[in-house]
Protein backbone atom coordinates (compact mmCIF):
# COMPACT_ATOMS: atom_id res chain seq x y z
CA UNK A 1 0.00 0.00 0.00
CA UNK A 2 1.18 3.54 -0.74
CA UNK A 3 -0.43 6.62 0.90
CA UNK A 4 -0.47 9.88 -0.92
CA UNK A 5 -0.72 13.32 0.67
CA UNK A 6 -0.91 16.24 -1.65
CA UNK A 7 -0.77 20.00 -0.80
CA UNK A 8 0.37 23.95 -2.08
CA UNK A 9 -3.53 24.55 -3.67
CA UNK A 10 -4.73 27.77 -3.40
CA UNK A 11 -6.49 30.44 -5.28
CA UNK A 12 -4.05 32.41 -7.41
CA UNK A 13 -4.50 35.04 -10.36
CA UNK A 14 -3.66 34.08 -14.11
CA UNK A 15 -0.09 34.79 -14.52
CA UNK A 16 0.69 33.50 -11.30
CA UNK A 17 2.75 30.42 -9.98
CA UNK A 18 1.85 27.69 -7.35
CA UNK A 19 3.99 24.53 -6.41
CA UNK A 20 2.06 21.55 -5.83
CA UNK A 21 3.57 18.48 -3.99
CA UNK A 22 2.76 14.98 -3.26
CA UNK A 23 4.30 13.07 -0.51
CA UNK A 24 3.92 9.28 -0.60
CA UNK A 25 4.13 6.97 2.73
CA UNK A 26 4.09 3.06 2.92
CA UNK A 27 6.09 1.04 0.44
CA UNK A 28 7.80 3.56 -1.11
CA UNK A 29 10.05 1.05 -2.32
CA UNK A 30 7.14 -0.27 -5.00
CA UNK A 31 7.32 2.74 -6.80
CA UNK A 32 7.63 3.48 -10.53
CA UNK A 33 5.93 6.09 -12.14
CA UNK A 34 4.30 9.10 -9.94
CA UNK A 35 1.97 11.41 -11.82
CA UNK A 36 -0.19 14.22 -11.64
CA UNK A 37 -3.99 14.23 -12.57
CA UNK A 38 -6.28 17.16 -12.66
CA UNK A 39 -10.39 17.18 -12.89
CA UNK A 40 -12.54 20.16 -13.14
CA UNK A 41 -16.03 20.76 -12.73
CA UNK A 42 -18.49 19.10 -15.12
CA UNK A 43 -15.32 17.39 -16.66
CA UNK A 44 -13.24 14.13 -16.84
CA UNK A 45 -9.86 13.57 -15.21
CA UNK A 46 -7.23 14.52 -17.48
CA UNK A 47 -3.32 13.75 -17.24
CA UNK A 48 -0.75 16.31 -16.03
CA UNK A 49 2.43 15.01 -15.83
CA UNK A 50 4.41 12.02 -14.66
CA UNK A 51 7.98 11.50 -14.05
CA UNK A 52 9.50 8.31 -13.60
CA UNK A 53 10.78 7.23 -10.00
CA UNK A 54 14.16 5.55 -11.45
CA UNK A 55 15.58 7.63 -14.42
CA UNK A 56 13.48 10.85 -13.47
CA UNK A 57 11.82 10.73 -17.05
CA UNK A 58 9.26 13.52 -17.36
CA UNK A 59 6.12 13.53 -20.04
CA UNK A 60 3.16 16.17 -20.28
CA UNK A 61 -0.09 17.31 -21.53
CA UNK A 62 0.09 19.49 -24.73
CA UNK A 63 -1.95 21.83 -22.67
CA UNK A 64 1.10 22.79 -19.85
CA UNK A 65 3.91 21.97 -21.87
CA UNK A 66 6.19 24.78 -21.28
CA UNK A 67 4.55 26.11 -17.89
CA UNK A 68 4.80 23.06 -16.09
CA UNK A 69 7.34 21.18 -14.36
CA UNK A 70 7.54 17.98 -12.33
CA UNK A 71 10.48 16.86 -10.29
CA UNK A 72 11.00 14.72 -7.41
CA UNK A 73 13.45 14.15 -4.54
CA UNK A 74 13.50 10.49 -3.59
CA UNK A 75 14.91 10.87 0.08
CA UNK A 76 11.75 12.48 0.51
CA UNK A 77 9.65 10.71 -1.26
CA UNK A 78 7.87 13.49 -2.91
CA UNK A 79 6.85 14.69 -5.75
CA UNK A 80 6.09 18.33 -6.87
CA UNK A 81 4.45 20.10 -9.92
CA UNK A 82 5.53 23.76 -10.19
CA UNK A 83 2.83 25.48 -11.85
CA UNK A 84 4.41 28.89 -14.02
CA UNK A 85 2.13 31.43 -15.80
CA UNK A 86 -1.09 29.86 -14.61
CA UNK A 87 -4.45 30.38 -16.62
CA UNK A 88 -8.27 30.42 -15.69
CA UNK A 89 -8.38 27.19 -17.44
CA UNK A 90 -5.98 25.47 -14.85
CA UNK A 91 -8.68 25.39 -12.85
CA UNK A 92 -9.33 22.02 -11.18
CA UNK A 93 -8.48 19.68 -8.19
CA UNK A 94 -5.31 18.54 -8.93
CA UNK A 95 -4.65 14.93 -7.71
CA UNK A 96 -1.15 12.69 -7.66
CA UNK A 97 -1.16 9.37 -8.09
CA UNK A 98 1.39 6.44 -8.41
CA UNK A 99 2.37 3.51 -10.54
CA UNK A 100 3.26 0.17 -8.82
CA UNK A 101 6.38 -1.39 -10.06
CA UNK A 102 4.29 -4.79 -10.07
CA UNK A 103 1.36 -2.78 -12.17
CA UNK A 104 1.07 -0.29 -15.45
CA UNK A 105 -2.00 1.17 -14.03
CA UNK A 106 -2.28 4.21 -11.46
CA UNK A 107 -3.30 1.97 -9.05
CA UNK A 108 -3.17 5.00 -5.48
CA UNK A 109 -4.59 8.22 -5.68
CA UNK A 110 -3.62 11.19 -3.21
CA UNK A 111 -7.27 13.48 -1.78
CA UNK A 112 -6.85 16.13 -4.18
CA UNK A 113 -5.94 19.59 -3.83
CA UNK A 114 -7.82 22.72 -5.43
CA UNK A 115 -6.24 25.12 -7.41
CA UNK A 116 -8.06 28.01 -8.36
CA UNK A 117 -7.01 30.70 -10.83
CA UNK A 118 -8.96 34.33 -11.14
CA UNK A 119 -8.74 35.95 -14.44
Amino acid sequence: QVQLVESGGGLVRAGGSLRLSCAASGRTSSLNTMGWFRQAPGKEREFVAAITWSAGSTSYADSVKGRFTISRDNAKNTVYLQMNSLKPEDTAVYYCAVVPRVSRTYDYWGQGTQVTVSS
